[in-house]
């Protein structure tokens, strides 16, 4: 994963929603995340719906299940969701 591909997600999401999200927030945020965050669909849904506070854009039900099921098919491969990232950066 690129280096500066963090902070180019935080700057693209900052520029989207309008909203200034720090890095100590999103650091924060994470911390609470485990591996089986990731493969738990009621606690990847409640990340979502933070992450979408936070950056205060809502979030359809249909996107949800969208972002589900890309986390679900990419196995949490760090090189697929780099990709699933910047797919989502281009919305």
């Amino acid at each position: 994963m690129s280096k500066n591909f963090p902070k180019d997600v935080l700057n693209v999401v900052n520029k989207k929603s309008g909203k200034r999200i720090s890095e100590s927030q999103v650091k924060k945020l994470a911390s609470t995340v485990k591996p089986s965050t990731m493969q738990n669909e009621t606690q990847l849904r409640q990340l979502i719906k933070q992450v979408s506070a936070m950056a205060n854009v809502p979030v359809s039900e249909e996107t949800i299940q969208d972002i589900v099921s890309a986390v679900k098919k990419s196995g949490m491969n760090p090189q697929n969701m780099e990709s699933l990232m910047k797919l989502m950066m281009k919305k």
